[in-house]
């Protein structure tokens, strides 16, 4: 079936339509990883989003549903130059497409994603439409993309009720703000015991489990829109609960200390971003979602000093809190697929906790 992208910005790419041929309005960006798409289909961060994959050949592994990081894709579209008819795979479950059509999440093929990241790169993240068939009323298109509002995302995807995971000695009270699966994994794998909370809970209810520390997880949309998650971090910082942020709680978190946030012009999405850690000048290669950041010259330095910075645009890319149990990073060190060696900044929490280590 035709299928047909549209941008805010006019521009237009026509291709073939695959996964569910269903119209949708999205936020259109690209990601830079050669793998990982199961673990990118299903990234909560990625709701209410298009995902354009810059590397050419996307779904020859199919999926293998033990990698997602939810039970279901949160991807409002998947954009790709050429998606694969073959899955070959020993662990695959099913093919790319089957999985899209199974979860109602259209995509296109096809079109030429270089020219498309070009065009996201220079003008910026993007509102845009993916519509299907034969007769497609441009126009009505345009119209609704300039009538579209891209929704604050973490009410959307955090749990509504508490949820337990594993039975370890060390309490961790994690804030659902748009989870990914390997976080709860990295912190069991430790010996704790998880309870997943959702994202308004209040400060009271998480005290009363009387936790040995408390992860903010990632999760979508504009950070300054949570001004209830806001609030309620204000009351964890203070408490002196050792915390570990990633993501959307590193900034929820920084927010709450009185620092600001801005949005990036395309984002940082890939598995392949260097980070250089400002105490050792040592550099990582790391996992990455996200469209907003950590204003640094809005960080007090008497609250906290920056930590890691990107070394593409030197954005701030972690934050150590000058009270000595609060620290955060804006990359994925749980990340999977993606590298590993970020993975001590758990360890770390466990020392934080005086969990020791695994």
């Amino acid at each position: 079936m035709k299928a047909l992208l549209l941008l805010e910005n006019g521009m237009t790419f026509e291709g073939q339509g695959f996964g569910e041929p269903r119209d949708v309005l999205c936020e259109v960006v690209f990601n830079s990883a050669m793998c990982g798409y199961t673990e990118l289909l299903t990234d909560p961060s990625y709701a209410g989003q298009g995902v354009v994959m810059t590397y050419p050949m996307i779904g020859n592994y199919g999926i293998c549903y033990e990698d997602a990081e939810a039970d279901h894709p949160w991807v409002e579209a998947f954009i790709v130059h050429s998606v694969s008819g073959i899955a070959s795979n020993f662990r695959c479950d099913i093919d790319l497409d089957g999985y899209l059509k199974n979860n109602r999440i259209p995509g296109i093929s096809g079109i030429d994603t270089r020219a498309l990241t070009r065009c996201l790169r220079e003008s910026g993240t993007m509102r845009g439409m993916l519509c299907f068939g034969d007769q497609i009323d441009r126009d009505e298109m345009k119209r609704k993309i300039a009538a579209h509002v891209v929704p604050n995302g973490v009410s959307q995807v955090s749990i509504r009720k508490p949820r337990d995971y594993g039975n370890g000695s060390v309490k961790v009270a994690l804030l659902d703000y748009g989870t990914k699966e390997n976080i709860i994994r990295s912190l069991t794998r430790r010996g704790c015991t998880v309870r997943r909370f959702p994202n308004d809970t209040p400060f009271e209810e998480i005290k009363a489990w009387n936790p040995d520390g408390v992860m903010l997880s990632n999760g979508p949309g504009d950070p300054q829109a949570c001004v209830k998650e806001i609030a309620e971090l204000k009351r964890v910082y203070q408490s002196g609960i050792p915390t570990f942020a990633i993501c959307m709680g590193h900034q929820l978190m920084a927010l709450s200390q009185g620092a600001n946030t801005y949005k990036l012009k395309y984002g940082h999405r890939g598995i392949n971003h260097p980070v250089k850690e400002l105490k050792t000048n040592r550099v990582y290669i790391t996992s990455q979602n996200h469209g907003y950041v950590v204003d640094a010259g809005t960080i007090d330095s008497s609250i906290a000093e920056v930590s890691y910075v990107s070394m593409n645009d030197q954005s701030v890319e972690g934050l150590d809190y000058k009270n000595g149990r609060v620290f955060s990073v804006q990359f994925h060190p749980e990340a999977c697929s993606g590298p590993l060696d970020t993975g001590f900044l758990f360890d770390r929490f466990m020392d934080l906790m005086g969990g020791g280590r695994v």
